[in-house]
């Protein structure tokens, strides 16, 4: 279709210089287009396009809900859409837009596509687990050609929030705590989403949120309020929204929280000054779900002013709350906004529908041939598995428990052994669990012939119907068994008396974590507690598969278990993939991206915490310095940690100098060794530190890593360049620099377990 006979005035219209911009290169022709556009457009039709709905439907994130959906799009009352699935839907609500008001001006269609569309993927938390940039890549053109087929072209994802609280549930959908790691996942992602064109029907424009600092909510309870210096925000929380800038990322999406005292969505030095000014993004900025209006309790003013603020401040869309469709007419009539404010608004959403194509075509994601083709295929389950596997992470595998033989009894127990609706984890509202294979299922699957799986659920994952109630807010994830807690658990222990090995699964149900997910207590709840503490008195080997979204506290279950095995939720293919790792058709090869505490009162517990006056100098108690009476400062299991089938020794780390200057390189290297019987994949990961600096800094900060493959007995060079750009981070004037002095180089399987050397920056 050509462009909606915008030309057939044959009238050439100018609008305000002032946010006349130079041509995007990549679109030369879009400046042009845009401002003869809106030139026909009146005020309330540019208006209209800042404003963004929904008719309900999936998993909404908010109480309110937009009604009189049709008549609004027919009045040219909305810029875009989401809840809304399918090429028949998608193409009549579109045809309303286009063929039922003045200017025949397209929707864009939006929806969350978290960790895969039908295809469901491992949680975002796991997929970092991974280190795999080229497969978190792969997991985002997945999703994106699955979600175009349904005529979805718009992502509300990728989540990159820098988290240490694991209380707070949304740690679910991030990378985890590292600013350098959550970069790189941000640029796989956006890249994955959009590809080398946005207008091509199988990429879709990916929005990075939640702009900025959500992932530091107060006592780990979301939506509460935020508080830190500018200098924590430069060099910790936003490395990951400036690589998604850099990437082209097409919308950003303002936070829930509050930055310095005013909430993110009215923030004009978050969405101006920071966004706009220093880091050069030229995209539109998103409220989330009904933030605008949410600044009202937030204490900042009624309707009206609350979005004539966040107008004022940057914003360019408003989420369901109608604020600025309801309040900017009389908000210009009265001076508290210009038409200008409303231009430059309503001309970035517009730019954004051109680089997606659709005034070329308005229907171009529409095409009924495609669901079929392309949504949940075998070529896309197998990637599924495939990606599963390589996030789980090792975390314990004493004498050699794992991998299973496929002979002899194995005992599959625990209330996630055998279901199917907490597989595909939190955030997941495209995909359908029934789809998705139980554990029990795979171990099937995968035992041969010569094994024999006997299957007991053995607890109920919680008793507790008043918390059940809660987290089935969306279906039932916590399934209350018919029989008694003691009847479940001797069902048990008859099939593990039977067994050669126990395969205890346990852990959270999806709905524990994720949005409104927040808890208190990280540990298993305690009828999974009271199951393992009756396994362990058989005697019989127990491996742990644990289930979890989030960093638990698991201390007894790392004594009570022989192996314990991370799996996080998985996805569709959930019980394939455990099973190809526990019987070693994979060697597990993931890596945690959070640390683990040993309790609750550790957190915020992170491998990157700064220097003390009184640092403790290791796990011993000493008097007057940083440390606790009842515990040790480390973590039970630090950031990057995770253990292998095989084993990996690591040589001393070598510089092929102890020097070098700006415009310079140094270059640390360490051979690794597969010293083990098994190949298998290793996450070689190195640190810096900036032994003596302007400001207070970490102790070490992760600048680099490799994932390689090493054949059982294979050693290989590792060689890591180290630049100036290595050495740079926000001073206290928020100057961003490499000072000269003195370095330390770490190198090695974690952030705890390395290799160092030192040098000097002239």
């Amino acid at each position: 279709m050509k462009r909606i006979a915008f030309y057939l005035l044959g009238l050439l219209f100018t609008v305000s210089s002032s946010f006349a911009q130079n041509p995007d290169p990549k679109y030369p022709n879009m400046d042009s287009f845009v401002k003869e556009l809106m030139a026909k457009m009146t005020i309330e039709e540019k208006i209209g396009q800042l404003n963004l709905i929904t008719p309900g439907g999936g998993i909404p994130t908010g109480e309110a809900v937009s009604t009189d959906v049709e008549g609004k799009i027919k009045a040219g009352n909305v810029g875009g859409i989401f809840g809304v699935y399918g090429p028949e839907l998608v193409r009549k609500a579109q045809e309303l837009a286009v063929k039922q008001t003045r200017l025949g001006i397209p929707m864009l269609f939006g929806s969350d596509v978290i960790h895969g569309y039908k295809t469901t993927f491992p949680i975002p938390l796991g997929l970092s687990a991974s280190w795999d940039m080229e497969l978190i890549k792969k997991v985002a053109e997945v999703a994106a050609v699955e979600a175009t087929a349904d005529g979805i072209f718009w992502n509300f994802s990728p989540m990159v929030d820098i988290a240490f609280d694991p209380r707070w549930g949304r740690v679910a959908e991030g990378a985890g705590e590292d600013p350098y790691l959550g970069a790189q996942v941000a640029r796989a992602m956006v890249n994955g989403y959009q590809g080398n064109d946005l207008a091509d029907p199988r990429t879709m424009m990916a929005t990075v949120k939640h702009f900025a600092l959500y992932g530091a909510a107060e006592a780990g309870r979301d939506y509460n309020t935020v508080d830190m210096s500018r200098n924590r925000m430069f060099n910790v929380y936003f490395p990951p929204f400036k690589a998604a800038i850099d990437a082209d990322v097409g919308s950003i999406m303002s936070s829930f929280n509050d930055v310095e005292g005013i909430p993110a969505t009215g923030n004009k030095w978050l969405l101006t000054d920071v966004l706009r000014e220093r880091w050069g993004f030229d995209g539109f900025v998103v409220s989330d779900y009904t933030s605008v209006n949410e600044m009202i309790a937030h204490g900042l003013g009624d309707l009206q002013q609350v979005s004539a603020m966040s107008l004022k401040a940057g914003l360019d869309m408003d989420m369901v709350g109608e604020g600025f469709l309801t309040t900017l007419p009389k908000s210009l009539e009265e001076g508290e906004v210009t038409e200008e404010d409303i231009n430059k608004a309503c001309r970035r959403v517009l730019e954004a529908k051109y680089k997606l194509g659709l005034f070329d075509d308005p229907f171009r994601y529409v095409d009924e041939a495609r669901p079929e083709k392309d949504i949940l295929s075998d070529e896309h389950r197998a990637v599924a598995r495939e990606v599963a596997a390589r996030t789980f992470v090792l975390l314990k595998n004493e004498n050699q428990v794992l991998p299973l033989n496929k002979s002899g009894t194995i005992a599959l127990v625990g209330p996630l052994a055998n279901n199917k609706n907490n597989m595909l984890g939190t955030w997941a509202p495209t995909g359908d669990p029934q789809l998705s294979v139980p554990i029990l299922e795979g171990v099937k699957n995968l035992a041969g012939t010569e094994s024999d799986v006997v299957y007991a659920k053995g607890s109920n994952i919680s008793d507790d119907p008043e918390f059940a109630e809660k987290v089935n807010v969306f279906g039932t994830r916590i399934d209350i068994d018919d029989r008694s807690p003691e009847e479940m658990l001797e069902e048990a222990m008859t099939a593990a008396e039977k067994a050669d090995v126990i395969v205890a699964v346990v852990g959270e149900a999806s709905e524990m974590s994720g949005e409104s997910g927040s808890m208190s207590n990280l540990s298993l709840l305690e009828p999974q507690k009271k199951l393992l503490r009756r396994l362990k008195e058989t005697g019989k080997p127990l491996v742990l598969v644990l289930m979890a979204a989030r960093p638990m506290t698991i201390e007894e279950e790392m004594e009570l278990a022989d192996a314990i095995l991370l799996t996080w939720h998985p996805g569709v293919e959930a019980g394939n993939a455990i099973a190809d790792v526990l019987f070693g058709d994979y060697n597990p090869s993931g890596k945690l991206t959070m640390t683990f505490p040993r309790n609750v009162g550790q957190i915020p517990i992170y491998y990157a915490h700064r220097t003390t006056g009184r640092p403790n100098e290791g796990d011993v108690f000493q008097k007057f310095r940083s440390n606790y009476l009842d515990v040790p400062n480390s973590p039970l299991y630090p950031f990057g940690y995770g253990l292998s089938y095989t084993t990996f020794e690591y040589s001393d780390v070598k510089l092929n100098k102890r020097e070098f200057s700006a415009g310079g390189t140094l270059t640390a290297s360490v051979t690794v060794t597969n010293t083990g019987k098994y190949d298998g994949h290793e996450v070689v990961q190195m640190y810096i530190h900036d032994m003596v600096a302007g400001i207070t800094r970490p102790v070490k900060e992760l600048k680099g890593f490799q994932k390689i493959f090493l054949e059982a007995g294979e050693s290989r060079a590792i060689n890591f360049k180290i630049t100036e750009d290595d050495l740079k981070f926000y001073n206290y004037y928020l100057e961003y620099l490499a000072e000269p002095g003195e370095f330390e180089v770490f190198i090695g399987t974690n952030s705890e377990d390395v290799k160092q050397a030192q040098f000097s920056f002239r």
